[in-house]
This record gives C-alpha cells, structure tokens and sequence, in this order.
C-alpha cells in the first residue's frame, strides 16, 4: 500500500474547503474533493491540485444523504485503503435576521442541521472504520464563532453550530484514543458563499463592523481557516475534543 495520506473534505469546491483541500496537497498528501450540487468549480478546485503533484479523487456526495457518505468511504477505500484527516466542512444556512423569529421555520431547521450536524456525523460514522487503521487520524468540524456569541446567518445555524461543537466532545470521548475530533470556529470569513448570501452593500457594511470590533481589526480568509485544519488534522497529535476559536479577537472587544 502506498504510504502517502489522504484527506478527505466535504463542501471543498469553493471557499473554506477548496483552501483546505489546496494546502493539504500543497504539502503532498492525496486529497478527496467533494460536491454536492455542480461539478464544475469542484473540478477546477481538483486541477488546481493536481497541478500541486496531489493524487486526486473528485467525489459527489451530499452529506444529508448516509448512503452517499457510505458511498463516498466505500470509493476512498477501494482506491486509496486508508484514510487519515476528514474535515467536515460542508454547511447551508438561510439569512434570516436574528429579530425576524416568523422568517424561520421547522423545514430550515431540519434542513440546515441535516447538513451541519447530521451531515458531520454520517461522514465521520462512515470514514472511522479507515480513520482508525491509522491512530493519530483527525476529524476537523467546521463550526462557527456563531455559536458562541449568538451573531451570524440566523437562529437555526447558529444552533446548528452549538451542536456541532457540542457533538465534537462526544465524538472526541467515543473515537478516542485512535482518531482525534476537534473543531474551528471561525469569525467573518470573506467567501463568495457569505458575500452572495449577504448582497455586496451589507456584506461591506458587515466586514467594517467586524473589523472596527476584533482586536486585530481583521476578517479571516479562506485560507486562516486551511492552515487551521491543517494544524488539528495533521499537527495537533494530542489535542481532541477542542474547539478553536479563529476570530481575530472579537471576543476581546476593543476598549
């Protein structure tokens, strides 16, 4: 068997995962790209790292779905037999404002925490039986700063995201000692996701504010949080159960 590593990341055809899935093969590793919906940027995000060296899978899964996540594991396993970093990446949410309680209903909730929470799960459930042949392996959930503090897209992601942190220690106790689970929880980062999801006028509106309160006066790109996943997944070997808070300091507050 080829010794080279393999990650897999979920949602990686733009934005977060696309950066995570880059630096991964940047440093010589075998990378699964996922989609859910369009292929096309997933296969640019894919020739960008076969253009790195990286052995490359283009995988279609949505991650709602447990037999697509079977499915996926099943491909990874035929064509690479092992597995050693899963970064759940992949999320939806609605833009509702956090007043408007009547602009969310059952439906988004279900809908978003099939994705965000269940979503995680069911790729970890389905990669653990290949993450375990390598202890040391690592789970990176992508959560949020929303969590936390109660700011972001609305209500049902933000507790879409309290979940995730919540089922990262759970899956961190159950996993241990052969696979790690941590979790990220970024602030603003500029993606094309959030800026489409925003509109350009409030998405700027929102990038000053953010920036005029974090310590650092910064946002986050894409690739803060790559190098982030890259450190609890390939670095981190005795850190589990944590959730890395990757805010530029906002929870500081400038005086």
């Amino acid at each position: 068997m080829n010794e080279a590593k393999v990650c897999v990341v979920t949602g990686s055809s733009s934005g977060i995962g696309a950066a995570t899935v880059r630096l991964y093969a940047s440093r010589g590793w075998r990378v699964v790209i996922n989609f859910s919906r369009e292929a096309g940027p997933a296969e640019a995000v894919e020739r960008e790292c076969a253009a790195l060296g990286a052995e490359t899978a283009l995988i279609r899964c949505d991650v709602a779905s447990d037999a697509d996540c079977r499915a996926l594991a099943a491909e990874v396993e035929a064509r690479w037999g092992r597995a050693d970093v899963l970064v759940n990446n992949a999320g939806t949410t609605r833009f509702v404002g956090l007043k408007d309680l009547d602009g969310l209903s059952a439906e988004d909730f279900h809908r978003i925490y099939d994705v965000n929470v269940i979503g995680a799960f069911q790729m970890t459930r389905a990669l653990a039986p290949l993450l375990r042949r390598h202890p040391v392996a690592g789970v990176v959930n992508v959560s949020s700063i929303a969590a936390i503090m109660g700011v972001g897209s609305s209500i049902a992601y933000m507790a879409s995201k309290g979940a995730l942190n919540a089922m990262t220690a759970g899956l961190a106790r159950a996993l241990g000692p052969e696979i790690r689970v941590n979790a990220i929880a970024p602030g603003l980062v500029d993606t094309p996701w959030l800026r489409k999801g925003l509109g350009e006028e409030r998405y700027a509106a929102t990038v000053e504010g953010y920036k005029s309160r974090a310590a650092l006066a910064e946002v986050m790109s894409p690739e803060d949080v790559a190098t982030a996943a890259w450190f609890l997944g390939a670095e981190a070997a005795k850190t589990t159960g944590e959730v890395l808070l990757l805010d530029a300091g906002l929870r500081l507050t400038k005086a």
